[in-house]
């Protein structure tokens, strides 16, 4: 899936194949939410990349979400989502700070944490 320049890329393969272990089940099962993640090389909606993490199907796959419209959508550059992933920067302060922009379910969008990322020492 990777084949792109962001870090961000990397980090999504390693999501893919941890929601396939027992840990990302669990995950899957108690969010059961469908977010689209916007990353950009350095300015957001600029030459952005779109992924869909699924948390109905347990599966991430490139492109916009194609099933309606997704639970959360999230824009990102890809050092903030980078950081955001691996727990050095809190979601919170992220979209105070203006380095992450959120549409749909604000509700949703609460229960994307860093809980839902493989742990960095398995990075």
């Amino acid at each position: 899936m990777a084949s792109s320049e962001l870090k961000s890329a990397a980090l999504m393969d390693q999501m893919k194949a941890h929601l396939s272990t027992d840990a990302g089940k669990a995950v899957t099962k108690k969010i059961g939410l469908v977010y689209q993640i916007n990353i950009a090389p350095k300015k957001l909606g600029f030459n952005e990349e779109s992924y869909v993490v699924d948390l109905k199907k347990g599966e991430v796959t490139k492109g916009t979400y194609e099933g309606g419209k997704p639970d959360a959508t999230f824009s990102f550059t890809d050092e903030d989502f980078f950081k955001v992933a691996t727990g050095k920067m809190n979601p919170q302060m992220a979209f105070m700070r203006g380095a992450m922009k959120v549409k749909g379910s604000l509700s949703a969008a609460q229960k994307f944490t860093p809980d839902i990322f493989p742990k960095p020492s398995k990075m």
